[in-house]
């Protein structure tokens, strides 16, 4: 169901502010400060979890690096 909504003009600037491209509608813009404001599903938190493990282990590469073995 499609429904039209009423808002300011300030707010309309400020969505206006958030948008990443001219061509992003109003509502991905409002999608993205939901999912923002939503809590990590337990998947994530544990992959979180697992990826700090993993750094502290010395299993990671900085940009530096990878750069270099790219030849950037």
């Amino acid at each position: 169901m499609v429904t039209s909504i009423q808002i300011s003009e300030e707010l309309q600037k400020e969505l206006i502010k958030r948008k990443f491209t001219i061509k992003e509608t109003y509502e991905e813009v409002i999608w993205d400060l939901v999912e923002d404001s939503q809590e990590l599903s337990e998947e994530t938190k544990r992959e979180i979890a697992q990826a700090r493990v993993e750094i502290k282990a010395g299993k990671s590469h900085t940009l530096a690096q990878v750069k270099k073995e790219l030849g950037l």
